[in-house]
């Protein structure tokens, strides 16, 4: 087509090429597939043809996907469609290490990078750049958004870099521990070994991010500590990193003393999925309840995040694309469905 345009990218370290087209030049392959361009590989050159638009967004995620290896950071098949994603929605991917002088708010887009004891984690989207943005620059901050939106495992690495550069003292971790009702003592084993299942999740993401041993150590020493949502009344968490998950399945009463337990020096996270609320019929989320009462209230931040923002597996995606179209046209028909009118008796 006579708008197409043609444009050359070198690259100087060749080294760093067969991780850049990823194997069997599947990287390549993900680019053309999703900005709609052709690559060509030449050397240590690539030559990138289409609508000009597409290409120049080409250029900024294999531009991007560079440089993160030029840190020694991984580039697979979630970081090529997280580059894609900051690339289409005008940001650049966040590669470049936070200068520690700078204060964290003031830090622009390329400084989002969490190196942590087994990985570097940056955002993958730009909501997940914004969500960074605001718990470094807020203290209590709301994450709502779908499954694989990267609510809660971002809010531990955040965590996580608060403890290791001595920014907070200690992580909280919490859950409601139990759909409704925290019935905690029904279930077998010490209280340990009863809400060890329901906060798997966040056990997950800790081991993600630090060895194991170091993980257990750190819980030895209070440093680290998991627990139910029911042990944080009466408590005040200062200096500390608090992070309440899967916070839809809260009451409105207990979402107000969770959040009343912030102290001096801490920062908090609230993290949920306002689509899968487990409470009984008829019982309010305090997650929705939080986020109506509190909207507006300085110091507190709010991302909601969508099925854009999913960085699961691409299927992921997907499922939940497909399960917000459902909901939507049962809504439509719930229309058509209900009677009309008086009925009247035979």
């Amino acid at each position: 087509m006579s708008d197409e345009i043609n444009l050359t990218l070198d690259f100087e370290d060749n080294g760093l090429l067969p991780d850049l087209f990823g194997e069997h030049n599947r990287n390549l392959a993900r680019l053309e597939q999703m900005l709609d361009v052709t690559i060509h590989e030449r050397g240590n050159q690539l030559i990138v043809v289409g609508d000009p638009e597409n290409v120049n967004h080409t250029k900024d995620v294999l531009q991007s996907l560079y440089q993160r290896l030029k840190k020694d950071m991984i580039v697979g098949p979630q970081e090529v469609d997280g580059a894609i994603r900051m690339a289409i929605d005008g940001q650049e991917a966040p590669y470049v290490k936070a200068d520690k002088k700078k204060t964290k708010a003031a830090l622009p887009d390329t400084a989002m990078v969490i190196k942590t004891r087994k990985k570097h984690i940056s955002p993958r989207s730009p909501l997940q750049a914004d969500y960074f943005r605001s718990i470094d620059s807020c203290e209590l901050v709301f994450g709502v958004g779908p499954a694989g939106t990267g609510k809660t495992y971002l809010a531990v690495a955040k965590a996580v870099e608060a403890l290791t550069t001595g920014e907070v003292d200690r992580i909280i971790l919490s859950r409601p521990a139990v759909e409704a009702g925290e019935q905690l003592g029904f279930l077998p084993g010490d209280m340990q070994e009863k809400v060890d299942p329901y906060l798997r999740p966040i056990y997950d993401a800790l081991y993600d991010m630090l060895p194991q041993d170091q993980v257990e150590k750190r819980m030895e020493k209070g440093e680290i500590e998991i627990a139910p949502l029911a042990f944080m009344r009466g408590r005040t968490l200062s200096n500390a990193f608090v992070i309440l998950d899967e916070a839809q399945n809260t009451t409105a009463v207990q979402m107000k003393m969770f959040l009343t337990r912030l102290g001096e020096g801490s920062h908090m996270v609230v993290t949920g999925d306002l689509s899968q609320v487990d409470l009984p019929h008829g019982v309010r989320s305090g997650l929705r309840d939080a986020l109506e009462t509190l909207e507006g209230v300085k110091g507190i931040g709010a991302i909601r995040f969508t099925e854009k923002d999913v960085v699961r597996h691409r299927l992921v995606k997907r499922i939940v694309d497909a399960y917000d179209k459902a909901e939507k046209n049962r809504e439509d028909a719930e229309i058509y469905e209900k009677p009309r009118g008086r009925r009247f008796k035979k």
